[in-house]
């Protein structure tokens, strides 16, 4: 079951860290875009509509990268006390009650409105002659489909949870920096940091 979650885990990732790129994409775009406007005095009638389709897409597809690294906001204020047994059970609930109603619906959904804007060759309404949005919504279905297939490997990480009493580790990857934890890395003390301080305080300055 492990090798499950973990090759979902992995499935997620990747698809999240291909579509980061977007972030790239849309700050070079945004970049010609102010060149080509204030330098050359020839703006792009796409470049709004453009720039919404790069962040949804982007936006969509992290969805479940973000739900594979536990990176979804969550109300913990009374959850984190919980015994983690009590933590899985409540988390299979919110899942089959929630999640997965939502997720399908948006694979459904999406499916339709992405088929009916292909049919069609939707365009944008912003302006005439509009950019193609077809593209874009053909992303939903797909993006709803990642999201529920990390949702199994989630439950299943809850089974596992409730079978063991504890939570399997997820893999690591990029995260805020802890403090407390590169300290421990780098083998430094508080006492080693106010020593140095020493050095670094300017005169007439308190030392912490």
């Amino acid at each position: 079951m492990l090798r499950l979650i973990r090759l979902i885990d992995r499935v997620s990732t990747f698809v999240g860290k291909t579509f980061a790129w977007l972030i790239v994409v849309l700050t070079l775009h945004v970049c010609w875009e102010v060149a080509a406007r204030y330098l050359l005095n020839q703006p792009s009638a796409w470049a709004f509509d453009m720039q919404m389709m790069y962040y949804g897409v982007l936006f969509m597809m992290a969805g479940a990268y973000t739900l594979a690294k536990n990176g979804h906001v969550r109300g913990d204020i009374l959850y984190g006390f919980l015994p983690p047994r009590v933590q899985a059970g409540l988390d299979v609930l919110l899942y089959l009650v929630f999640f997965f109603p939502g997720a399908i619906a948006l694979v459904w959904a999406g499916w339709y409105y992405a088929g009916y804007s292909i049919a069609i060759g939707e365009h944008s309404s912003l302006m005439a002659n509009g950019p193609p949005i077809y593209p874009f919504k053909a992303f939903i279905p797909v993006a709803g489909a990642v999201l529920l297939l990390q949702g199994v490997a989630e439950v299943l990480r809850c089974v596992l949870c409730l079978q063991r009493g504890a939570w399997p580790s997820r893999e690591e990857d990029v995260e805020e920096v802890d403090v407390n934890k590169l300290k421990k890395m780098v083998h430094v003390k508080d006492e080693d940091i106010v020593q140095l301080d020493r050095y670094v305080t300017p005169p007439g300055e308190p030392r912490r």
